[in-house]
This record gives C-alpha cells, structure tokens and sequence, in this order.
C-alpha cells in the first residue's frame, strides 16, 4: 500500500520543523553568549595589551634594520589565519618572495624568518595570503588576502636601514 504526502502537509511540515529549529536555537543561551563573545572580544594581546586593528589588517614599522628578520607589529585575522609573506619590491611591482610564516588568528609581534636578508635603504612589502589548503605557502596557488574593510588586499610597506 503507498501513500502520497500531499502538498500541504508537507508544507506544514516544513514550517513545524523551522520553528522547531528556532526554539531549540533560541533556547540554546550558552551557544548564543559564545558566538556574541566572539564578535566583541578584547582585542588587544595578552601580553602586552598592544591595540590590534578592527578587520583583516596588518601593521608593520614604517622603518626596519636591514637583516634577516621582518617585524610585523600586528595581524588581524581569523581563524584558519594566513600566510605572512615579505615581498621585495621592483620599481612599482612587487618581486620575490623572501620568507613566510604562518598566523593562525590576531597576533601582536610576529617574527618573519627571511631566506635572503633584506638589504638597508630598500624599499619591501608584507602581504598577505590565503592558504590553498595544502598548509604549505605557495606564492602560484595561495590567493591574497582581501581586508574586507577596504576591498583592498591587506598589504605593508616599509623600507630598510643599516
């Protein structure tokens, strides 16, 4: 014997198990203050109560030693993070990529190791970048990070000194 759900039962269906599902989402209090606690927590560091930018920005000193490490003050972002790249710059394009580090979320004083020093009186650029997946930053397959702030890639430029 078959039986055939008629469209309106159906539909009422439908409509009892969304409200269902607003209760049970509505009566759920703990979820709710976490998500809300999400959106508004402290941002500064714990360690140093240093004021980390509101969006998917990135902060570096305008002026750094030439050698083999950049400084980056801050960088915002989300969870799964970002890759962290030092770019140099060649005229008005950016060139190679000198070292990367991962960022697994907002973080104050980030240390980037470089694979070639920079060099003092250089111009250079910190970007950053999404990662494809792979956990393994690849310039070809990894896409630039986009600061939903501005529509603009999150980008830094700095120079070097001696």
């Amino acid at each position: 014997m078959s039986r055939h759900l008629s469209t309106p039962s159906f539909v009422a269906g439908l409509m009892l198990g969304i409200l269902a599902t607003g209760v049970w989402f509505a009566s759920d209090t703990d979820s709710l203050d976490s998500f809300l606690s999400l959106q508004t927590a402290d941002t500064t560091s714990s360690a140093n109560k240093t004021p980390v930018p509101e969006s998917g920005a990135l902060s570096v000193a305008a002026s750094q030693p030439a050698g083999t490490t950049v400084a980056v003050e801050s960088v915002t972002v989300s969870p799964p993070g970002v890759w962290v790249a030092v770019r140099e710059i060649n005229g008005a394009d950016l060139g190679n990529v000198l070292g990367a580090v991962r960022v697994n979320g907002p973080r104050t004083e980030v240390t980037i190791p470089l694979l070639r020093a920079t060099e003092p009186g250089l111009p250079y650029a910190v970007e950053l970048y999404r990662d494809d997946g792979n956990g393994e930053f690849d310039l070809s397959n990894d896409s630039v990070y986009v600061d939903f702030a501005t529509g603009a890639p999150a980008i830094a430029y700095f120079s070097t000194t001696n």
